[in-house]
């Protein structure tokens, strides 16, 4: 059995792959273009893939007509494997009919290409040949923007490819997916992405997928109309996949799309979609008090005496984290209706713990979670009962391990004779790459350590401690006069801060003030400036009209002179 390459985080720079044109492949790849109203493109699309380097008989090809006003047809020039179906009644939208075609698609990789796209010869072959060297890849091709509106027909196309000539095919737009490539620029191609951020470059325009690994995380997410291709790539990233843009798969893209186009109004509406379902981007889920589709963080308790519980809980829900998901694990089942005796119950912590928050939608009760549980947060918190994290505790964790792109944190809670109690903070990638790389008897935390790191942190440091021996704590009982202070206490600071209202309202009025008087001796200035500018005007006006009375006077007195 060959062992599946490990790739420690996204650093595909282990892997060698052939050179294009001196290789022999054998994966089967179905090529999924999803279709609506875009015969024209989707005719030279078809032509080049009729012409590409990567064997025929290992390529086929499906075309779904996502309910296309005039329906689509095949061309002349086609693979010899395509075949047309129509998206399924129920739904509509690219993703709607690109798993019509992974449904339908019978590869070992499904490859999805638009269809306004139009691949050079090696295109499909640039991207497989990562596929043949480890079962988690991602493969993402180059894109080029046109520019001009006259299209060539499919024999040009395909005489282009055949000749090499198919950078010739269309004028260059000088726009680019400038925002992807400079992450890609900025990484090593991608190799020194931090795991949260390789994923973001996933266009699904041309792309690339292990049809094992895209059908176990359960496809495209067919209730979205936009924003599927952000989606799809945060579910991959958890899923364990790494990504390799191959800058040798290269293809035309007829126009702009319309992230180019309008991209606004495309951010506007799909902001709220991204913002449920990925968690990764922070500056979307600024709101407090909400919650999410997908939380950041899932914090799992196991079942335990219920003031442990209860505690731990409690403590979670107060993170400064706020889209923190908790969940007791317990054996939930065995509770029945059966009559009993309610205090003396052998459930009856377990009961307690249910009723306490059966009814909170922050908290979830589960049988065990061995694996990720559904929704996939990025992070998985594990805490023993009876253990409580102070408020910014799990912010600080998580960033710790997002700085140093770490693939699980151990905290160590205590040490006894006994052993140590530790709780674990799991980054959900790294479990998932474990899983698919892993030999049988493999120890599990060896490959994180391996794919991603595993550092060991001193709990105390970082905000753990035991719950109190009473919880939840009880007041004392306080006098008339505790009381009374209390009151006072209160009325005094209401008093301190309406005073410093007034105090700012009064400094607030004094710089107004102050503005007024400037203002008003700066008009004072100008009026007199405008005084002195009238009289001078007056006294030049009055020397004129006596010079004219001079000259009128001494010309009637000396006629003629």
């Amino acid at each position: 059995m060959t062992r599946i390459p490990r790739i420690r985080r996204n650093d595909f720079g282990t892997l060698t792959p052939p050179a294009l044109g001196a290789w022999d492949p054998t994966l089967t790849v179905t090529v999924v273009i999803p279709a609506h109203d875009r015969q024209e493109t989707l005719d030279l699309t078809l032509a080049a893939l009729s012409a590409q380097s990567y064997p025929e008989h290992l390529l086929d090809v499906i075309v779904v007509d996502d309910g296309s006003s005039t329906p689509l047809q095949l061309p002349e020039l086609v693979p010899a494997r395509t075949k047309l179906i129509s998206s399924p009644p129920g739904g509509w939208g690219r993703a709607w009919a690109v798993q019509a075609g992974v449904d339908t698609a019978t590869g070992e990789v499904i490859f999805v290409l638009d269809a306004d796209m139009v691949p050079h010869r090696r295109h499909v072959e640039a991207q497989l040949r990562w596929h043949h060297l480890a079962p988690y890849v991602v493969a993402l091709g180059w894109i080029d923007f046109t520019a001009g509106d006259e299209l060539p027909t499919q024999q040009q196309v395909r005489q282009a490819l055949e000749a090499g000539t198919e950078r010739e095919l269309f004028p260059l737009s000088p726009h680019r997916h400038d925002w992807a490539e400079k992450i890609i620029r900025d990484h090593d191609g991608l190799r020194t992405a931090p795991s949260s951020l390789a994923g973001r470059i996933h266009v699904g325009a041309t792309v690339s997928y292990p049809a094992a690994l895209l059908r176990s995380i359960g496809g495209m997410d067919t209730s979205l109309v936009l924003a599927e291709d952000t989606e799809l790539g945060y579910r991959l990233t958890q899923a364990g996949a790494i990504y390799v843009p191959d800058p040798q798969s290269r293809a035309w893209h007829i126009g702009l799309p319309t992230a180019m186009r309008d991209f606004a109004a495309l951010k506007r509406y799909n902001d709220p979609y991204i913002a449920d379902r990925v968690p990764y981007r922070r500056y979307l889920r600024t709101d407090s008090g909400r919650q999410w589709l997908v939380p950041y963080v899932d914090a799992v308790v196991p079942a335990g005496t219920y003031e442990d519980v209860r505690a731990s809980v409690d403590a979670l829900l107060a993170s400064t984290v706020p889209d923190v998901r908790v969940t007791v694990t317990g054996p939930w089942d065995a509770l029945t209706t059966a009559r009993r005796s309610p205090l003396a119950d052998p459930g009856l912590d377990l009961r307690l713990i249910l009723a306490a928050f059966d009814h909170d939608p922050r908290v979830h009760l589960a049988g065990d979670t061995s694996q990720p549980l559904p929704g996939t947060p990025p992070y998985r918190l594990s805490v023993p009962p009876g253990w409580m994290v102070a408020g910014d505790a799990v912010e600080r964790l998580v960033g710790h391990m997002e700085e140093h792109d770490l693939g699980a944190l151990r905290i160590v809670l205590e040490e006894t004779a006994q052993g140590v109690t530790a709780a674990r903070l799991d980054r959900t990638a790294a479990l998932s790459r474990a899983a698919l790389v892993a030999a049988p008897d493999e120890d599990q935390e060896d490959l994180v350590d391996a794919l991603f790191g595993v550092e060991w942190v001193d709990g105390e440091t970082w905000g753990f401690k035991r719950r109190p021996a009473v919880y939840p704590p009880r007041r004392k009982p306080v006098s008339d006069l505790e009381l009374l202070a209390a009151r006072q206490e209160k009325e005094i600071a209401l008093y301190r801060k309406r005073t410093a209202t007034l105090r700012a309202e009064l400094a607030q009025l004094r710089r107004e003030a102050s503005k007024h008087g400037r203002d008003a001796a700066r008009w004072r200035e100008k009026a007199e400036t405008w005084r002195r500018e009238a009289v001078r005007l007056a006294r030049t006006q009055d020397r004129t009209v006596l010079k004219r009375a001079a000259r009128k006077i001494r010309g009637l007195a000396f006629p003629g002179r």
